[in-house]
């Protein structure tokens, strides 16, 4: 039941679903809920996946898309978006780490964010829009699995990395202390049984799948290092960036690889 209650909080932390009233809230539950990160990726990928395949039944492929996209922003209240531009803003440039951290706490966004939403969100569009033409039932499927892989992303990060800013004024302390070894075993267990399931709908999609498998750990140890190297560590906006840029990866190698290994 514990661990029931758990996936409510991360599901109610990053998402705008109401959870049952009874799951209640301690503080250090948030920070246990990060090993369910990734299956609030399922939840809104299945969403996103869900109105895309749904929206083709009635408009063409790029306004589905745009639905599609719109459902997953609606239904997280544009939370990782709204890191990423914060970490555009504060890394963009040439500044301090101390001028970098003040610059992702400013709720107002620059020049560099502005850019890093519209290139992220316009290039997203366009490789969901190839995935539907080469083939829907993929695009539906590169949707899920790409949310979930990118949200054990930020766990890896909250593993392996410490806070970089002040925890004490951090937005939600309980997520400024490090994830242990059996909190990112349970979410890199739901990425696996995740891509189990989808080679098991769709063996002929392995390769694409060991594929983004593979881009999704290179951004993810790239980014790692990169924020250590910048930072030394992690802040909110830095995890809600992770997630934004593994999940553009994983549905880049998805249609770099859909006409090297056509389905039968």
């Amino acid at each position: 039941m514990h661990q029931v209650r758990l996936f409510f909080i991360a599901l109610q932390f990053f998402t705008r679903v109401p959870v049952p009233r009874w799951v209640g809230f301690e503080p250090q539950w948030l920070q246990q809920c990060a090993r369910y990160f990734p299956l609030v990726g399922a939840v809104v990928g299945g969403f996103s996946a869900l109105v895309l395949w749904a929206a083709q039944l009635a408009f063409p492929a790029t306004v589905a898309v745009g639905l599609a996209m719109a459902a997953s922003v609606w239904l997280t209240g544009g939370f990782h978006e709204d890191g990423l531009a914060d970490t555009c803003d504060g890394l963009g440039g040439a500044v301090s780490r101390e001028k970098a951290l003040t610059i992702m706490k400013d709720s107002r966004i620059g020049s560099y964010g502005a850019l890093g939403l519209i290139l992220v969100l316009g290039i997203k569009a366009t490789v969901l829009l190839g995935l539907v033409d080469t083939d829907p039932s993929l695009a539906t499927m590169a949707l899920v699995w790409a949310h979930v892989a990118s949200r054990a992303a930020p766990v890896w990060i909250l593993h392996h990395l410490p806070y970089a800013g002040d925890a004490e004024h951090a937005k939600a302390k309980p997520l400024a202390t490090r994830v242990g070894g059996p909190g990112l075993a349970i979410a890199l267990g739901l990425v696996i049984a995740t891509t189990a399931v989808c080679a098991w709908l769709a063996p002929e999609n392995v390769p694409l799948l060991l594929g983004a498998i593979v881009a999704s750990a290179a951004l993810t140890f790239h980014l790692q290092s990169k924020l250590d190297r910048r930072l030394g560590g992690y802040t909110g906006d830095t995890l809600g960036a992770t997630q934004q840029i593994v999940e553009l990866a994983a549905l880049l190698a998805f249609l770099a690889l859909a006409p090297l290994f056509p389905a039968a």
